[in-house]
């Protein structure tokens, strides 16, 4: 509806589902994408298990990414 091209649809759905993951599990999607961007492009292409380390529900995602909730 927003995108130009299948192309530009299927980035976008990518992108979205990425940040919907990232709330679902507590995380704020802008701070979430700003570390997810940094690691993925100072690591090496090689290092198989990098995907897993980034995954918005890895135990290696720092604290300071958590969503702060109000009550």
């Amino acid at each position: 509806m927003f995108s130009k091209t299948s192309k530009g649809a299927s980035s976008s759905a990518l992108l979205y589902s990425i940040i919907e993951t990232a709330k679902a599990n507590g995380l704020a999607a802008e701070k979430y994408l700003v570390y997810l961007f940094e690691v993925l492009a100072s690591s090496e292409i090689k290092e198989r298990d990098i995907l897993e380390k980034c995954m918005p529900w890895s135990e290696n995602i720092p604290d300071q990414l958590r969503a702060k909730t109000t009550k």
